[in-house]
Order: C-alpha cells, then sequence, then structure tokens
C-alpha cells in the first residue's frame, strides 16, 4: 500500500506536466488549412529597361497534393511576365500537404514603360482548388550608385620582410549591378596588388551584384630597404563617376641587418698552413634600423677543419655600429698547397649575414726546412761518390 502511494506521487507530477506541455502544443498549433500564394513583398519598385525578380512560394496546409495551373494576368503590352521554378519557367506546380513550391515571377519591363502604377495577378487553379495572388509593381527612376568601403584591420604592423594584408568589403548600395575598378596608393617603392578573399589570382576590378558587399584582398609590400616608420596606404574603388576610398596605415618596425667582412673589407686569408692556427680579423656591422642582439656565429669549411672564433655569441650591435671578432682557421695537417673556401655566418633574430673567404694554404715551415735538409744529404752523398770513384 505504502509502494502504491509513493509511486502516486512520483507519477501524478509527470503526467501533469505531460498533459501540460501537450495542451500548449495543441494551442500552439495553427488552425490554418487551404492554399495560399505567397511573397515577402507584394509591392515592388522596377526601373524601365530592366529585368526584376519577385520570389513567391505556393504552400499547402491541410490539402491533398493536387496539379495546380500556374498563370498571370494583367502584364501591360510590351511587359514579360514568366513563371520561375528551379531557375526555369513552369506551367503548374503540385505541393505535397504541409509542404510549399518556391516559384519566381520574373518581370521584363520595356524601357518606354509608362510611370503609372501596374497590377498583375499571379493564379494558381486546380480541380476543386484555386488561389489568387495581386502584385502592385511601380516604376521608379534609377537610384544613383554609391559604394562603401570597410576594412576589417585598418591598421597593420610588420618587419621590412612582412606581406602586409589588408582584407575590404565592398558595398555596392546602388540599385544595380557595378562592374567597380580598384586602386591603392602607397609611397614610392611599395608594391600593391589585389586578390580575391580566398584566392590569390590578382585581378583589378570586381563585379558586385546591387545591394550586396565582397571581399577583397589589398596586399603591401615594402621595400627591404625601408626605414622603420609609418606609412599612409589609400584604397579607392571606382564604378563609372562615383568613387569610394578608405585610409588605411602600415606601420614598419626596426630589424637588424647584419654584414660580415675581413678588418680592411678583403675576404681572403693569405698563408695559412696546413695543421696550424691562423688568426683572421673579421668585422661584424649592423647596417639595419634596430639592435641585434644575441649573434652566434659559426663557420664550415673542408672537411676536417677547425673553425672557431674568441668570441662565440655577441651580445649587441646597436643600429650603424660594428663589432670586431677573430676567426681562428686551423686547415688539416694534411692539406695540401691550394686555395679553400670557408663560410663564415652570424645570426640573430630570424636575421642571418654569410661571408665566404677565401683560404690559401702553404706548406709548413718545418716540412720545408726537412726537405731542404733530405735534398742536401743527397747532394753530398752525390758528390762524395763521385769524388771516390773519379779518382779509379
Amino acid at each position: 500500500m505504502r509502494m502504491n502511494a509513493i509511486a502516486m506521487v512520483v507519477v501524478f507530477p509527470a503526467l501533469v506536466m505531460m498533459s501540460n506541455v501537450a495542451a500548449a502544443a495543441a494551442e500552439t498549433k495553427p488552425d490554418v488549412k487551404g492554399l495560399y500564394l505567397l511573397t515577402d513583398y507584394p509591392t515592388v519598385s522596377v526601373r524601365p529597361g530592366t529585368t526584376s525578380t519577385i520570389s513567391l512560394r505556393l504552400q499547402n496546409y491541410g490539402l491533398p497534393p493536387e496539379n495546380f495551373a500556374l498563370s498571370v494576368d494583367g502584364a501591360p503590352a510590351g511587359w514579360t511576365a514568366t513563371l520561375l521554378g528551379g531557375g526555369q519557367p513552369v506551367g503548374a506546380a503540385m505541393p505535397a500537404t504541409d509542404q510549399s513550391v518556391s516559384l519566381q515571377l520574373r518581370l521584363d519591363v520595356p524601357a518606354d514603360a509608362d510611370a503609372a502604377s501596374k497590377t498583375l495577378t499571379v493564379k494558381a487553379e486546380g480541380q476543386g482548388n484555386s488561389v489568387s495572388l495581386p502584385i502592385t509593381v511601380n516604376l521608379a527612376k534609377e537610384l544613383p550608385a554609391k559604394l562603401t568601403l570597410t576594412p576589417q584591420l585598418p591598421a597593420l604592423r610588420g618587419t621590412p620582410k612582412s606581406s602586409f594584408d589588408y582584407t575590404v568589403s565592398i558595398k555596392n548600395d546602388s540599385g544595380r549591378n557595378l562592374t567597380v575598378s580598384l586602386a591603392a596608393t602607397a609611397p614610392r617603392n611599395f608594391e600593391t596588388s589585389f586578390t580575391e578573399s580566398y584566392g590569390t589570382q590578382e585581378l583589378t576590378s570586381v563585379p558586385i551584384d546591387a545591394g550586396l558587399s565582397k571581399d577583397v584582398k589589398l596586399k603591401v609590400r615594402p621595400p627591404s630597404s625601408v626605414d622603420a616608420g609609418t606609412f599612409p596606404i589609400e584604397m579607392t574603388a571606382t564604378s563609372g563617376d562615383t568613387t569610394a576610398k578608405t585610409e588605411l596605415s602600415l606601420e614598419v618596425v626596426g630589424q637588424p641587418r647584419l654584414t660580415i667582412s675581413g678588418r680592411d673589407g678583403r675576404v681572403s686569408v693569405l698563408n695559412a698552413v696546413a695543421g696550424e692556427q691562423t688568426t683572421v680579423p673579421l668585422v661584424i656591422a649592423n647596417d639595419g634600423t634596430a639592435a641585434a642582439d644575441n649573434i652566434e656565429l659559426s663557420g664550415s669549411g673542408q672537411s676536417g677543419w677547425k673553425i672557431e672564433f674568441d668570441k662565440k655569441t655577441i651580445d649587441r650591435i646597436a643600429p650603424g655600429q660594428t663589432t670586431e671578432v677573430n676567426a681562428l682557421i686551423t686547415p688539416t695537417d694534411k692539406a695540401l698547397a691550394g686555395d679553400y673556401m670557408t663560410t663564415v655566418r652570424a645570426s640573430s633574430r630570424g636575421e642571418t649575414a654569410s661571408t665566404d673567404f677565401r683560404v690559401t694554404v702553404g706548406t709548413s715551415t718545418v716540412w720545408g726546412m726537412v726537405g731542404f735538409g733530405i735534398i742536401a744529404v743527397a747532394l753530398l752523398v752525390m758528390f762524395g761518390a763521385v769524388a771516390r770513384f773519379g779518382r779509379r
């Protein structure tokens, strides 16, 4: 008995809640039945000499599917009124129960049409049901062309090696489709180009339908030698006599630029000796617009050669300043006499410089003296033999 009471306590509120939900659903369900021709805009304005399209839908509420013949009455002489379905002319439609069929009324209005308002009637007629929809057409003058430019990010910042990409939305606020020409004004030696927002193909103009917008990308590339600073960029969109402009900003931050050379500007090392260390003074210069920090030095040469530095890392070189270091180059002890190439590199925050040095290797003086001694001994032996055997 007690369990039954508990079950009633739990189940009864749930039943009440379900009944309330069902009642609310029944109250909100529209009590509509029949066939309807609907449009969002029953009165429209059309310019003479143009084509206009009006969206329609044939709605079936609670009726069995039926074939409904479609027609348009009241089109003035010289006008062409065509009903479209799925992008092609149609003469009938069959909406399923509680479903709709999308239609379009295309109006081709002659250029000499009089200014009086016209009423056209769209009809859908079946065996037992028929419906009509009056549409009022007013003839209006052409709206003046108007363009609006809206950049997403009007100010960008980067280094001289950066590519600055501005995304700009162009809106056609006129009553007709436009082909919009694009142009950009930038400081001297700055490169500019336009591409679609989703592609890489460069373009000089874009078509934009009436009332719609299109995004384009303006790419700006400063010269590598540009100094740090803020530079103005102006973008212009033009169609006929209509022009729109927007101001953009490009900030270039300083960047180090490293160079490597010998103390006297030479890139050759004379009289290096096989197996012996040679000290080569180097000058590391910063010709950029920002300080170079934590500059790391490295080198490479022939197999087995050692290339070291008295300072492996340079803490800082200010813009326009230089620092001198010594490269310690040791050819292998088996290196033959001749010219060899070695490379010295310096890198700081992604900035890298490298220079090739020509190293001329000669034989060691010790081995030269040994060779001279061998030759002298050989000559003494030869002269002794001549003197001895010459007496005989």
